[in-house]
């Protein structure tokens, strides 16, 4: 697998300016699919917009969704008013390492775009994680996709991988959590299109609906005593994960709190998508 370069990931790498050109890139990409070649309509687009532009500093924000395409990110952000080429505002992404970082030239557009490598089966503890967790420190915004993986089915939000509560529970501040949740990229970019492939370029004529939710609670304090005593009564296999010492927490305290973190999200993600499934397309 070719070097991940945390260093083109940095900020003042080359005074910024070749992430800028990404984000310029990428972000003009996300406009012209999201609002030229398609309709996108959003719902509740203010709450997304608050959060991501004027939340208190140092407070992060970790938005969630379901994953329907390769190319959820970053035409999610692509819809009218959304500043998707402002690197300085734009978000940190949870991204495949065997998909975005194949090779050299890749890993070094993927990491100017602000995407931290992951790999899929390394578990919650691995080394980008602790990125990830680096990240939501310095108060930024982070994407994730707790599902894993993509799914295309309309079918109601899969058990979620328990790497986004772990993010959770190990951030100093605790990060605004926003539900995302969106339909119809499936049909932008759909899996098997043409001899079982995916379309050289995004397909265009088709209706993308974005539902945005209100911020999730978290009472961590609460939580982690329910996952104490919760964890006495369970048997979980061992694997070694370190103790959260801060805390107290064992490894079966954590998974059983990461667990009931994950099922919260997981039910404000489906009444989402719910939700969404109410609010009538535009008129064509």
């Amino acid at each position: 697998m070719p070097p991940t370069m945390p260093w083109a990931a940095r900020g003042d790498h080359m005074f910024g300016i070749p992430r800028k050109l990404v984000f310029m890139g990428g972000g003009a990409f996300a406009k012209i699919v999201a609002t030229l070649f398609n309709t996108t309509t959003v719902h509740n687009a203010d709450a997304l917009l608050r959060t991501v532009a004027s939340r208190p500093a140092g407070v992060p924000l970790l938005t969630v969704s379901n994953h329907m395409s390769t190319v959820d990110d970053p035409v999610l952000w692509g819809f009218k008013g959304f500043p998707s080429t402002n690197a300085k505002l734009g978000r940190w992404v949870l991204t495949a390492e065997d998909i975005c970082f194949r090779n050299t030239v890749l890993s070094y557009i993927f990491r100017l775009g602000k995407c931290i490598p992951i790999n899929r089966g390394g578990g919650i503890y691995q080394e980008n994680m602790n990125e990830a967790l680096d990240r939501l420190n310095d108060g930024a915004w982070l994407h994730a996709f707790p599902e894993g993986k993509v799914f295309q089915e309309d079918a109601p939000i899969r058990r979620l991988k328990w790497g986004t509560a772990s993010l959770i529970v190990r951030a100093p501040v605790t990060p605004v959590v926003l539900p995302v949740i969106h339909h119809g990229l499936h049909e932008v970019m759909p899996e098997k299109y043409l001899f079982g492939r995916r379309p050289i370029i995004p397909l265009w004529s088709k209706h993308i609906k974005i539902v945005v939710g209100e911020p999730i609670e978290f009472d961590l304090p609460d939580l982690r005593q329910r996952a104490k005593v919760q964890s006495r009564e369970t048997s979980f296999a061992k694997i070694g994960w370190p103790t959260i010492s801060q805390h107290g927490l064992d490894e079966a305290a954590q998974k059983c709190l990461y667990s009931i973190i994950s099922e919260k999200i997981q039910s404000a993600m489906e009444s989402l998508r719910i939700f969404g499934k109410t609010l009538s397309k535009p008129n064509s």
